[in-house]
């Protein structure tokens, strides 16, 4: 559907916020007093600013409702093996379980939240490359901000779903978009690729410094997601590259594991932030003393850490060991501040995992070497010995697994797409989850979806 370019597309701004409504909502008489038109919106450096400050937002949500952090979090957590789920929600037990139903709500919040802000991404991208009123320098930086929270978005819609519909146009097009049947995976995969090597080209080397501590993409932030997703398409040369670019940037070091998850961390390549400093991570990992966490670590991960000759500072600072009704739970403490105000936000991405992408990049290029000296990096943060100088490419390969899980586990999936991107699902999960099915790698398309848009189809195993 097209319309005309009197049509306003409605922005509402709240708190930074901007919430995009659906086609229904344009009108042709100009925008009411609470809103912006389009091109209000992206005429001037500070409300164009505005508009790509709301992805931020949108991103982060509220800290005490399912949001982006903590669903991509927590419900891959405990559908893999990082992360036990102690309380008793029906819907968030599927994930647990791996008997996930077409119709779990959180499956479709979860796709629903990435989506809107895939919109969102849209609207805001479309908006700025209209606009010839910006200075040009502002206007790449925030069409670099929109690509990679688009791209960002695709990168868990295509590891948690597989196939699914790729929508890169406006508001204005939402009806026609509405009927997209489901993109093959790799297509998303060269949109992502595409959308952060321009996000890559046109973002400053530099941090907003008006901004808090490290919460506005820049180009190290799409290197970094670059890397990664380079990785999870076995292009290990390019991997290798943008790794690299990320590690040579005297911007990033390695702090103890006591301080890496502070603000000021300068471990923190990109990170949400929040009006008090305390994370959805801090809310469900810690609780009082007499209360068992929504999420604590599994018995069987935290008797992995090594101990002997010295003990993993990963296993003495990132887990607390409490005691409820005389059984012994592994509360997750990466995130020190639960309430009140403190200085930690979301953390999207830190060095510790472009160091273990070169590694695994390099092992799978036969540079032993190399791939050890990375993972030696990582181990010696944790306080452990680098690893033999004899360890064969599949003894490394292995090793850097368990460091990613040691490294990783309670953060944003990483687990749970590890064993899916590698084709070790079945072999780790089968033996510890009785209702284990090699399709269980990816979840259900919402039914909902699917019965609004005969065009989508159900992934396998989710059928009835």
């Amino acid at each position: 559907m097209k319309l005309n370019n009197k049509i306003i597309l409605s922005l509402i701004l709240t708190n930074g916020a901007i919430l995009f409504n659906s086609c229904e909502k344009f009108v042709e008489l100009g925008a009411p007093p609470t809103q912006v038109g389009v091109g209000e919106a992206f005429a001037s450096d500070a409300s164009a600013n505005s508009v790509v400050r709301g992805l931020y937002t949108a991103a982060v949500g509220t800290i005490t409702t399912p949001n982006m952090s903590n669903m991509t979090t927590f419900y891959t957590g405990i559908a893999a093996d990082d992360l036990q789920y102690n309380a008793t929600d029906a819907n968030i037990a599927e994930f647990a379980s791996n008997s996930l139903l077409n119709t779990n709500s959180f499956v479709a919040t979860l796709w629903g939240n990435l989506y809107q802000l895939i919109k969102n991404a849209n609207n805001a991208i479309a908006g700025l490359e209209k606009s010839s009123t910006l200075t040009p320098t502002v206007k790449d930086q925030l069409l670099g901000e929109a690509k990679f929270f688009r791209a960002y978005a695709y990168f868990y819609l295509v590891n948690l779903y597989g196939d699914v519909p790729l929508q890169l146009r406006e508001d204005i097009y939402a009806i026609d978009d509405a009927t997209l049947s489901r993109a093959a995976s790799q297509l998303v995969f060269d949109q992502i690729l595409s959308d952060l090597k321009d996000a890559e080209s046109k973002m400053l080397s530099t941090y907003d410094a008006s901004a808090s501590p490290r919460a506005r993409a820049n180009k190290a932030a799409a290197s970094a997601l670059l890397a990664r997703v380079y990785l999870y398409q076995k292009d290990y040369q390019n991997a290798e590259a943008y790794a690299t670019k990320v590690l040579q940037s005297a911007d990033f070091g390695m702090p103890t594991p006591d301080k890496n998850f502070q603000n000021a961390s300068n471990e923190v390549i990109l990170q949400l932030g929040t009006l008090t400093g305390v994370t959805t991570f801090g809310l469900n990992y810690i609780t009082a003393s007499t209360a068992i966490p929504n999420y604590t670590l599994p018995d069987a991960v935290f008797e992995t850490f090594e101990t002997s000759p010295t003990i993993d500072l990963r296993k003495t600072n990132w887990v607390t060991e409490k005691t409820v009704s005389n059984k012994k739970y592994y509360a997750v403490s990466k995130y020190k501040v639960a309430s009140g105000s403190g200085a930690e936000y979301h953390v999207l991405l830190r060095l510790a995992e472009q160091y273990l992408i070169r590694a695994e990049s390099r092992a799978k290029q036969n540079n032993l070497n190399g791939a050890r000296a990375d993972i030696d990096v990582i181990r010696s943060r944790a306080g452990l010995a680098g690893v033999n100088s004899n360890t064969t490419q599949a003894q490394l390969l292995t090793a850097i697994e368990t460091e990613r899980l040691h490294e990783f586990f309670g953060e944003y999936g990483h687990r749970w797409l590890d064993l899916k991107r590698t084709d070790r699902a079945t072999a780790v999960l089968s033996p510890i989850k009785s209702n284990w099915q090699a399709t269980d790698v990816l979840f259900p398309i919402p039914q909902a979806q699917i019965l609004s848009n005969n065009k989508l189809t159900q992934n396998p195993g989710y059928e009835n």
